[in-house]
């Protein structure tokens, strides 16, 4: 059976800190066999560089959040672009802009999301995509910043198939996580069906976003299974060819070795 990549997961988080190292640990024997532990603020990059040194199988992004750039500096920029020469460090992210929330203030997002992507060509990485209620500002940038010659992937994707087109035609890729299995998820339902399984990778976004049966608990990779079968049967496929896929499309978005 091959492995699941989780392509996404914050084990940073303090949600792991009683039962960190168990838990990973107990991660390939489990048939996870790769995660890339994606940083969000300075502070939670510089942890995802700690997981990276101790585990074999854990790889890093490195990246401000939309929701941390009040804090972003151009100093803080050049460190990021040095962390981004660690061997193991596979994108930049994860960036992006989120209007869920008031703050920062979305002029703030947009500087230091273009930035961020700027960095990206720089340092010749993919970037990791967060977005949420940000459908069209979103689109606009990356189509102005050319984001396709960058390469990437549109994390915890969450709008509709006609949105979707725009990314394909970008060639990223789209993470797929625990939301797939909601009940009320139909037009993330509707956008899955619509893209093709070659540009669709797993994620967890762990601790949080956790599939059916476990919607509202904490999320680990361990929960991976529950969403190669949702998209399983949504793609008409079997479990196995879903599993492969994706896990040589994750190879092909961070651009690693088998």
């Amino acid at each position: 059976m091959t492995a699941i990549f989780d392509t996404h997961a914050h084990y940073d988080d303090e949600a792991f800190d009683r039962d960190r190292e168990e838990l990973l640990c107990s991660l390939p024997k489990q048939g996870i066999a790769r995660v890339v532990n994606v940083g969000a603020s300075l502070d939670s990059c510089k942890r995802t560089i700690e997981l990276m040194d101790r585990y074999d199988y854990i790889y890093g992004a490195i990246g401000i959040h939309p929701s941390d750039t009040a804090e972003l500096t151009e100093a803080g920029v050049e460190w990021l672009r040095q962390q981004c020469g660690h061997e193991k460090c596979v994108a930049v992210g994860e960036i992006g802009l989120d209007y869920y929330w008031d703050e920062p203030e979305r002029k703030i997002q947009k500087n230091w999301f273009v930035r961020q992507l700027d960095l990206a060509r720089q340092v010749k990485k993919p970037v990791i995509i967060h977005s949420r209620e940000a459908a069209k500002d979103t689109a606009d940038i990356l189509t102005a910043e050319h984001a396709g010659e960058i390469g990437g992937v549109i994390h915890c994707y969450s709008y509709t198939k006609e949105s979707a087109k725009v990314y394909l035609d970008m060639d990223f890729y789209f993470g797929i996580g625990g939301v797939l299995t909601f009940k009320n998820a139909k037009k993330l339902k509707e956008a899955v069906e619509y893209i093709p399984l070659d540009h669709i990778v797993l994620e967890t976004d762990c601790p949080y976003l956790a599939p059916e049966p476990n919607r509202g608990k904490r999320n680990s990779s361990l929960n991976l299974p529950y969403v190669v079968s949702a998209l399983a049967e949504l793609k008409g496929l079997d479990e196995e060819e879903v599993r492969r896929v994706t896990w040589d499309n994750a190879l092909k978005l961070y651009r690693m070795e088998a």
